[in-house]
């Protein structure tokens, strides 16, 4: 079959951020599937251009089986909400263009966030005349509401119509966590598949050595709790600098800060001032060199605001931490809460709480063999559920069904 994917955020594993497109994406073209990517130059996690120059479609190929078509988009992503949706309007516009091109289709598959391309998806499938797969990644508007980023009553209300316009219109609609199930059913999904976030258990394990890292940035006799990933509103790393606080007078624990983000300037600066010399910001990095990162850390942090929504949340991090071995410390509520419990991979703590987030890295640092063992658990228990290729297998059963 040929898929087509529209994604303005698809980030090839050569590129910082999340994978798992480009993860599945590897696994129907190694099954003989052909998977023509349109996608944005400009990064979605750091609001920069991939390439030296923003054309209006430039190809790239990953094998004979994947084409990405970089369709042009307004480079403004994170300059301000008026300009995002400027962003995200030329590359919903820009894509459908360059997928009218695209030949010989069987399925077009739409993801969100942002909704919008999700309309791209959607026409597209209909002028060729191919089923409509649509992914919710997250529960957009719903989370932009609950924190605040959309706040206009008639954009809300414009935005929920979108919604619902896209779930009742495509042939299935597939979600990536459990918590977000009864909440497409309620706004129109007849019917929904789980495929949910996972990781790739060959590139992520316990074998890596991540001495290296750890020599590079001068934390060989660290006891290291990483985060890694986005520096945005969502992500309450302000928090983790108000436990860093409470950490100081423990010249061997350091947190390290590892990606980029809208928020990660005024973060810096902060720490700056309150002089926590036990904060270490780096920038972000390709996800291949990824697994050297997560190697060098001897806990790893996940951590959202303290939202009622972001409670149906499975991010993606916390699977390619427990794959790399690492006991989380998750301040996040609700099901991906209760995979770490059903691990026994971690300390969940209460989102929000910065004196509970520093006290569960002291109870890790004092007690090395609770950490490994956690570790241990936690890379189990991710190998029997959550491995990419069993869920990429799923994933292309779907699509197979889908079409016939």
């Amino acid at each position: 079959m040929h898929i087509l994917l529209i994604h303005q955020a698809f980030t090839a594993l050569f590129e910082p951020g999340g994978t798992r497109h480009h993860e599945l994406a590897r696994y129907l073209a190694s099954q003989g599937h052909q998977v023509t990517i349109i996608a944005s130059p400009i990064s979605y996690l750091t609001g920069k251009s991939l390439s030296a120059k923003i054309p209006w479609c430039e190809k790239q190929s990953d094998g004979d089986l994947i084409a990405i078509l970089r369709a042009y988009t307004y480079p403004a992503l994170h300059r301000s909400f008026a300009f995002r949706m400027v962003s995200f309007f030329s590359f919903m516009v820009s894509s459908f263009l360059v997928g009218l091109g695209v030949k010989n289709v069987d399925l077009v598959w739409g993801t969100s966030p942002p909704i919008f391309q999700g309309l791209t998806a959607l026409a597209l499938a209909r002028i060729k005349r191919v089923p409509f797969l649509f992914e919710v990644r997250d529960l957009w508007p719903a989370f932009a509401v609950a924190v605040g980023v959309l706040r206009n009553p008639l954009l809300i209300r414009i935005s929920q119509w979108l919604e619902s316009f896209l779930y009742h219109r495509a042939n299935l609609v597939v979600v990536n966590s459990p918590g977000f199930i009864q909440h497409v059913q309620k706004r129109g999904a007849s019917r929904v598949e789980l495929v949910p976030n996972g990781t790739d258990t060959t590139m992520f394990n316990p074998n890596v050595d991540g001495t290296t890292f750890r020599q590079s940035h001068g934390l060989e006799t660290k006891f290291v709790a990483l985060y890694a990933g986005a520096h945005g509103l969502s992500n309450d790393l302000g928090i983790v600098l108000e436990a860093a606080k409470e950490l100081l007078p423990r010249k061997d624990i350091s947190i390290v800060l590892l990606g980029d983000g809208k928020d990660k300037p005024a973060l810096q600066a902060h720490a700056t001032q309150e002089g926590l010399e036990n904060i270490l910001f780096l920038p972000p990095i390709p996800k291949v060199d990824m697994p050297t990162a997560l190697a060098a850390a001897d806990a790893c942090i996940a951590i959202l605001k303290p939202v009622e929504m972001y409670k149906t949340t499975y991010p993606n991090k916390v699977f390619d931490y427990m794959a790399s071995g690492k006991p989380v410390v998750l301040a996040i509520d609700g099901v991906i809460r209760q995979v770490i419990e059903s691990a026994d991979g971690g300390i969940p703590v209460p989102p929000g709480d910065p004196d509970a987030l520093s006290k569960a890295i002291l109870l890790l640092a004092d007690d090395p063999e609770l950490s490994r063992r956690m570790g241990r658990q936690a890379r189990i228990y991710v190998e029997t559920h959550f491995d990419r290729v069993i869920l990429a297998s799923r994933l292309m059963e779907i699509m197979l069904g889908l079409i016939a």
